[in-house]
């Protein structure tokens, strides 16, 4: 029996959130794709908005890779314009902004972004101007939010050093941390040396994408060939902890040291993050990391394309393991904890999240 009450869904949107781990080509509204892909003329599967929605979705969790990635053709296709950056910035915040976020870190590979002629420099400028305005504009509606980006250098590309300077560049100004992303698997971080070098020597704060679709080998390199202070995703860190709960030496390590679990739950279910522990939510590592006093935290990872929000999500984990409003308030201080802001805001953060949580309560 649920030793906990189910709570609303406006409840749980009220309830203050800070998101670590969303990228920006997966989090489009359905809406500004059709409209954005139109008037450049591309093609789409449908032009209705929840069709597309259910497209993008069944995409995601089709158990194809393939599938997966096309449907980030069809965000990246529309995303190489300074307006079309720009407008999709902004309304990512006030989407965050009506899911009770209210810290978030937006992470996005700029060089992805140049095929019409933008430099990566005035790609980021798009986006700096973008959140900004959303930002503001969530301001003078009554309700504060803060987000920043994150720079992400692409496994399998040659062109990290590039965008380590390029983070380096805006670090500061919007931008503040690195990430890895890409395929993880035969592009350990120790491939990207000198980019990841680079940042660490200017003290800039790195997440690393490792152990979603890799395994122990991935969560090492990230940590001792990244510095990385958070995860992304990081649940296979799990391979580390035997079936009497035991923690092997590098999960004590993650552990004992507060390293920052990025975890997606729907996300990691569509990606196959977790299969050698079964198919289903319930076999999600995050109760077992969360018992164990990992510092979890939840995400979305692609709220369009895995059908999400972060509201979803709290939901989604309170049904499946019958979390209670303290395991959710754990991880939203986990995620406060975790974020590359400086410590006054981080108290901020901390005080926000508990007397949010208290309300909650009554």
């Amino acid at each position: 029996m649920p030793q906990h009450p189910a709570l609303a869904n406006d409840v749980l949107r009220s309830l203050p959130k800070v998101s670590l781990h969303d990228h920006l080509d997966g989090s489009l509204r359905a809406e500004t794709v059709i409209e954005l892909s139109q008037a450049l003329g591309l093609p789409l599967p449908t032009t209705d908005p929840d069709a597309l929605r259910a497209w993008f979705l069944g995409q995601s969790n089709s158990g194809s890779l393939v599938a997966y990635l096309e449907s980030f053709a069809l965000t990246g296709a529309v995303l190489q314009h300074a307006e079309h950056l720009h407008r999709v910035a902004r309304e990512y915040v006030l989407d965050l902004a009506a899911d009770g976020v209210v810290c978030a870190e937006v992470r996005w590979a700029p060089e992805k972004h140049t095929e019409a002629g933008l430099t990566m420099d005035e790609a980021v400028d798009a986006v700096r101007a973008g959140l900004r305005d959303g930002m503001a504009e969530a301001a003078a509606a009554g309700t504060a939010i803060e987000v920043q980006q994150l720079i992400a250098g692409m496994r399998g590309a040659d062109r990290t050093p590039e965008v380590a300077e390029l983070a380096l560049r805006h670090h500061g100004d919007g931008v503040v941390g690195f990430d890895l992303a890409g395929p993880e698997a035969g592009f350990p971080t120790s491939r990207y040396r000198e980019a990841v070098e680079l940042i660490a020597r200017h003290h800039m704060p790195a997440t690393i994408h490792a152990g979603e679709a890799d395994g122990l080998g991935s969560i090492t390199s990230a940590l001792l060939d990244g510095r990385a202070l958070r995860l992304g995703h990081g649940v296979r860190i799990i391979e580390d902890i035997d079936e009497q709960g035991t923690l092997g030496p590098l999960a004590r390590w993650v552990r004992d040291r507060g390293i920052v679990l990025e975890t997606s739950p729907t996300s990691n279910l569509h990606t196959g993050a977790f299969t050698a522990w079964g198919e289903s939510m319930s076999d999600h590592p995050i109760d077992t990391l969360h018992r164990h006093n990992f510092r979890v935290t939840v995400n979305t990872d692609n709220r369009l394309m895995s059908g999400t929000t972060l509201t979803d999500e709290l939901a989604l984990l309170q049904r499946t393991f019958d979390f209670g409003l303290d395991d959710l308030e754990t991880f939203q201080l986990n995620a406060a904890h975790g974020a590359f802001v400086d410590p006054s805001r981080r108290a901020e953060l901390t005080n926000t999240i508990r007397e949010g949580f208290a309300r909650a309560r009554g």
